[in-house]
């Protein structure tokens, strides 16, 4: 018999109920020390006092009255995400699956006013992820991801990412029917895989010559991840379209497609739209995120913590050579390649009390909160040196 909640996960035998900064705690009050973050959302931990503070404050007052009216906390937001970014105009989800659905619409839209409708095909990168809605799965192609769920969506290519030869990038770019090309600065579920500066800026230079769009989804990356706001800032290379999501509602359901006013220029009114998206609630949490994690010492923060644990890592690879094979990443957006089978490691770390996060080519990624202590860094190096230590005693 099918359970009442559908199973189309497969889901680890924890029951948590509650969480404190980096710690969730299950029914029998067995504490877990969390370095997934919900995959990348809780950036400033569980149940963050101010946080808390903020949503109370807010359901007391107004919890939703839809995009029929204006909004006075949405716009504050969209104010300061424009202030901190390359943007001039926000529009507002619930996810980082819909941030993706506004940008896909938002470049083909932009064409279509340009008066070259069929300038309609979107480049991928292959190993990419960008959501699981029907455009989602259709702009990356996987296998993993579609097979079931024929006919895909037309419009979309994907191409290799080829760092050292442009060549398949150039050629395809050129193509007079596209419109844009979508980019993780770093791929997440395809395992902690960054893209170099320089390779950034081919493809923004590659643009601007051919006047593709460029979108950056910063789903995973953003929001502090990486020790900037955005990731994208390292290569000071800029995009017209932006998804962002996760980490800016710190768990409450918010995204946002930011874009500059060129590339918005097609999304008059009625074009798009969305319900719940920037409801007074998800915005008054989206504003008390930014607040903290927009700060230039909570940033540098994230990188010092991150560079103390990065070097941990590494110790930890060359003792356990036979576990782990390399750590790549940037900020406290990292992965661990491993020797063994990725999920064994999640699995052994559960009973050390350590909650990891899978991710693509035999990758574990490590995703804390952005404000997790130097202390409890420590702590998760203990932890995977314990379970490095109880799977070299099974080989």
């Amino acid at each position: 018999m099918m359970t009442p909640v559908l199973p189309n996960y497969s889901r680890a035998p924890l029951r948590f109920v509650k969480g404190e900064g980096s710690w969730l705690f299950d029914e029998k009050n067995k504490r877990y020390l969390d370095l997934g973050a919900g995959i990348a959302v809780t950036a400033l931990g569980h149940a963050h006092p101010e946080l808390v503070a903020a949503i109370q404050e807010q359901a007391t007052k107004l919890w939703h009255v839809s995009n029929l009216y204006e909004i006075p906390n949405q716009e504050e937001l969209a104010e300061r995400l424009v202030s901190e970014t390359f943007s001039d105009t926000v529009f507002f989800t619930n996810s980082g699956a819909e941030s993706m659905e506004c940008a896909i619409k938002m470049a083909r839209k932009y064409w279509f006013e340009k008066g070259e409708p069929n300038r309609s095909t979107i480049i991928t990168f292959d190993n990419a992820f960008h959501g699981r809605t029907m455009a989602t799965i259709s702009a990356v192609g996987s296998e993993k991801l579609t097979k079931g769920f024929g006919p895909l969506l037309p419009g979309f290519i994907q191409i290799p990412i080829e760092e050292d030869n442009y060549s398949q990038l150039k050629n395809k770019i050129q193509d007079p029917d596209v419109a844009a090309i979508i980019v993780e600065p770093i791929q997440g579920e395809g395992g902690i895989i960054p893209l170099s500066d320089d390779f950034l800026k081919v493809i923004r230079n590659f643009c601007d010559q051919t006047g593709v769009l460029l979108i950056f989804d910063e789903i995973q990356c953003g929001v502090g991840r990486t020790g900037k706001l955005f990731a994208h800032e390292w290569a000071g290379v800029y995009p017209d379209i932006m998804a962002i999501a996760k980490g800016i509602g710190n768990g409450f359901p918010l995204g946002a497609c930011l874009a500059t006013e060129e590339a918005a220029s097609g999304m008059t009114a009625g074009t798009h739209g969305s319900t719940y998206g920037g409801n007074p609630l998800a915005c008054a949490v989206g504003l008390k995120v930014l607040d903290i994690v927009s700060h230039p010492d909570f940033l540098a923060d994230v990188s010092r913590k991150a560079g103390f644990f990065r070097q941990k890592l590494e110790s930890l690879i060359a003792e356990h050579s036979e576990i782990f094979e390399l750590v790549r990443g940037e900020g406290l957006m990292l992965g661990m390649k491993c020797k063994v089978p990725n999920m064994d490691v999640v699995a052994m770390a559960y009973k050390h009390n350590l909650l990891l996060v899978p991710g693509g080519d035999n990758v574990i990624r490590l995703l804390p909160a952005l404000n997790i202590s130097e202390v409890e860094l420590t702590e998760a190096f203990h932890r995977l040196e314990q379970t490095a230590l109880s799977l070299e005693a099974t080989l």
